[in-house]
């Protein structure tokens, strides 16, 4: 029991994943500089869409939310991450520690039912072009995106309650470069075997789930894509979807490979691995992805450029 106390009061040690070699040196560098870039890259594109009127369609607002979700989520972790390697303390506070599983797995949980109203979005744009004003009115959308952040919010609050249910008498290490629940089971004193098979239904609800929407979705994409008799049309609808499912890819293989396997078979450097993928390189390459062939995301930019200009 004082060892629980102990555990308890004084918090727990981010063992990170960069020493202060040569390599991790520049390695670090790497990751700060990716992470200004996903910080700046999120933001314009909230920005823009905000201050340009064209951009006020269901699929660029639900695309502003995926950005405030990239940025709030890489704010979790990165600066945190930064700050312990600067500084040379590896501590974090329970506190700290339960905020940011809150906020990680919220914004997580969020993310994979936002991917999954984008591609609902793009079905009904293509596959019914006439209705789709009736189909995603504002009233419609705005309930959609509320729904993926209490589900995903309900999700954060369910996880980091019953993680900080369980006593950790131990170690206070923690394998990681953040706090997340499943490093954390793995220090636990207790029997967490009942929440592991609760969570792995959870996930299934949080990322099966979504990830069925989503091939039902582009599967009828597809079929509808391919009986289009202009190839202009083609074109133009597998470049419009062509970017959503780069980033589906992404988020849910990574989601799966993370959350869908027990901890007995997890391997701490896989695991932080992948985790620096979906929390550090997704959300860079989101706005990348979504602007790099985007013409009204680029004329929005020059007309904000040149507006700043005069």
């Amino acid at each position: 029991m004082a060892l629980e106390n102990q555990t308890f009061n004084s918090g727990f040690i981010l063992l990170g994943i960069f020493d202060h070699s040569p390599t991790h040196i520049f390695l670090f560098s790497l990751v700060l500089g990716i992470f200004i870039v996903a910080f700046l890259g999120n933001t314009i594109m909230i920005l823009l869409i905000y201050l340009d009127t064209q951009l006020h369609t269901p699929m660029y607002f639900l695309l502003s939310q995926l950005s405030l979700m990239d940025l709030m989520l890489i704010c979790t972790t990165l600066p945190k991450m930064a700050f312990n390697y600067l500084s040379g303390n590896k501590s974090i506070s329970v506190a700290g520690c339960a905020t940011q599983i809150l906020f990680y797995t919220s914004l997580l949980g969020s993310e994979c039912f936002l991917l999954a109203v984008m591609a609902y979005d793009r079905y009904i744009a293509i596959c019914h072009p006439l209705r789709y004003t009736s189909l995603m009115s504002p009233k419609t959308c705005g309930l959609m995106v509320a729904s993926s952040w209490i589900l995903g919010s309900t999700d954060g609050v369910i996880d980091a309650g019953a993680t900080f249910s369980f006593s950790y008498c131990g170690s206070r290490e923690i394998a990681h470069f953040f706090c997340d629940f499943p490093f954390l089971l793995i220090i636990s004193c207790n029997d967490t075997s009942m929440f592991e098979k609760v969570l792995f239904y959870c996930c299934i609800i949080m990322i099966v789930f979504p990830v069925a929407i989503v091939l039902v979705s582009y599967s009828r994409v597809i079929l509808a894509v391919i009986r289009m008799g202009s190839g202009e049309g083609r074109h133009k609808a597998f470049a419009t979807c062509s970017s959503h499912l780069t980033v589906v890819g992404m988020y849910y293989g990574t989601a799966l490979f993370m959350y869908m396997r027990p901890t007995s078979n997890r391997s701490p450097t896989q695991d932080k691995m992948a985790s620096v993928f979906y929390t550090i390189f997704t959300p860079m390459l989101n706005p990348i992805i979504y602007s790099l062939r985007n013409k009204d995301v680029a004329r929005a930019f020059m007309k904000v450029v040149g507006k700043g200009k005069n």
